[in-house]
């Protein structure tokens, strides 16, 4: 839970920074801009997806086992081999994207400008799978600091890259499409390809400072290793041959998982094309849904990927050492946290959805701010999916989430091209297909995860408390922001302050409710902190 909490808040203070930073962004580049900018990143992520996205969830279960061992030497090997395996396999995506951009962009995704900011993107696929390899080894080594630390440092980088060189490139390529007689789409597209300079120079420094943490480490293991007995010293072959058994299921998983979202956008585009939808509408609803809807709902989403990579080191320790009581109290406990903190979160974007969209991106269009209400749901079902999916990995059920990612998948299309073609949802039915997936795979997964590892869930502490807490938090917030709004009319103000009203409610209706006790909070980073403050308001 520590390691985890360590990681997971890491991964709200990167995604907002990355918030804080898509405004600015969002204001040099517009959302034509957005959607040159979403597009690249579709297709830069399932390009990383494939060749190195599950790269430190697998170095990190091989180490953890072989250090439960007592494995020195063959851990530090994993290393080695895993780090061959990233410049090989990150190498081929560089040169894919290079040469595919063009392709990617124009021709499935129907969005040509967006291949300049593709190809800025090509080189860091190599530098992530080698950093993932370095993240994958100190996870396996069960601290999480090296890789939140990472993060942080590499997403300010990219904040401030990002706005600086989108400035400077719109400015360019506005002078570039003057000549062309395209000004408006020619300036987005350089101010996209501006803001992904920003991940490139991020990923760089990210690689420096694990570099530096792998250099330090490296004396503690040569001491383990001088301590290690073990005469099956593993060679590099077998190890390729296991990293390899042991990310295709889940490159295989992570890949469906994903591609949804590749698969919308090339759906949705073609058929609102066809419906006869103005194409600069449909640019900016794309912009709206790629770079503020789904940016605003990673937010919470990426807590469970954070407890998802700290969990499954531990769980396959657990899994290891055939220790079943500690598995199903690792799954209930974990699980328990994501709905904590999901559950919340949904019902606050549900509320707060307007307003928030018009805080950060300055976008006052009902359009957005429906598209966040309607779509606050998915953060349940895939915090939930994304978490059992690190579980099921954990306990070597490697190809369950393969299959049901892809029973997802195929519902989804079906869901898609219905909303779509049937009732004219246009940007509404992509919304709405993202929350179906993710309730399939929630539901999926929870069945299978309780067929193979025996856990059941208490319903009422789980899911009941924490979504009572929730409602009545909702109610709260939405009273304090129409208070505000009456008295003050500043919609930064009322926004601010109601959602630190509903993070203070939240927090006493947990506790009221039985919902989080007192050594469930001590697990907690800064527990005693939060104890403490219970007491002294007579909550506990």
């Amino acid at each position: 839970m520590m390691q985890g909490s360590i990681l997971a808040i890491a991964s709200i203070i990167s995604r907002v920074i990355g918030l804080l930073y898509r405004a600015p962004l969002t204001d040099i580049i517009g959302k034509t801009g957005n959607d040159f900018y979403g597009t690249a990143y579709e297709v830069y992520n399932i390009i990383l997806i494939i060749s190195s996205y599950s790269i430190p969830l697998a170095v990190s279960k091989l180490v953890a086992t072989r250090m439960a061992d007592k494995e020195y030497k063959n851990a530090w090997r994993v290393f080695k081999g895993a780090m061959l395996f990233a410049f090989i396999s990150g190498g081929i995506a560089m040169a894919v994207v290079l040469v595919g951009a063009d392709f990617f962009c124009g021709n499935i995704l129907q969005t040509p400008l967006s291949a300049l900011a593709l190809r800025i993107l090509a080189p860091v696929l190599l530098i992530v799978a080698i950093v993932g390899v370095m993240r994958g080894f100190f996870q396996g080594l069960h601290t999480m600091v090296p890789s939140a630390f990472s993060q942080i440092v590499e997403q300010i980088f990219n904040a401030v890259v990002s706005v600086v060189a989108a400035y400077y490139l719109f400015s360019y390529g506005a002078k570039v499409g003057a000549v062309l007689g395209d000004s408006k789409r020619i300036a987005a597209a350089y101010g996209a390809a501006g803001g992904t300079i920003g991940t490139a120079v991020g990923a760089v420094v990210a690689l420096l400072f694990m570099t530096f943490m792998v250099l330090v480490y490296r004396r503690v293991m040569k001491k383990k290793m001088r301590r290690d007995k073990h005469r099956n010293t593993e060679s590099y072959l077998s190890i390729m041959k296991i990293l390899v058994m042991t990310i295709v299921p889940v490159l295989l998983s992570t890949t469906l998982y994903n591609v949804s979202a590749i698969i919308d956008q090339g759906i949705f585009k073609n058929i609102v094309n066809i419906q006869g939808y103005d194409k600069h509408q449909i640019s900016e609803w794309w912009g709206v849904f790629a770079g503020q809807y789904i940016v605003l709902i990673n937010v919470p989403i990426s807590i469970a990927s954070a407890m998802a990579a700290s969990c499954v080191p531990s769980m396959a320790a657990a899994y290891q050492e055939g220790n079943e009581m500690m598995m199903q109290r690792r799954i209930r406990l974990a699980t328990r946290f994501i709905m904590l903190i999901a559950f919340p979160c949904t019902v606050g974007m549900a509320v707060l959805g307007g307003p928030i969209m018009q805080l950060l991106f300055k976008d006052t269009d009902p359009t957005s701010a429906y598209m966040m209400q309607i779509g606050a749901l998915p953060i349940i079902f895939f915090s939930w999916s994304t978490l059992s999916n690190g579980l099921l990995q954990g306990i070597d059920r490697m190809k369950v989430p393969v299959r049901n990612a892809g029973i997802a998948l195929v519902a989804q299309i079906v869901f898609l091209v219905a909303a779509l073609e049937i009732f004219h949802l246009n940007i509404y039915a992509v919304v709405l297909a993202n929350a179906f997936y993710g309730l399939m795979m929630a539901i999926l997964n929870h069945m299978a995860l309780r067929r193979y590892s025996g856990t059941t869930l208490d319903p009422v502490k789980t899911f009941l408390i924490p979504c009572g807490a929730s409602l009545g938090m909702g109610l709260i917030v939405w009273l304090a922001y129409k208070g505000v709004m009456l008295v003050l009319s500043s919609n930064t103000v009322a926004t601010i302050l109601s959602i630190l009203v509903g993070m203070f409610v939240y927090f006493v209706l947990m506790i009221l409710m039985h919902g989080i006790t007192e050594s469930e909070l001590r697990t907690l980073p800064k527990g005693v902190v939060l104890i403490r403050i219970a007491k002294k308001l007579h909550l506990m």
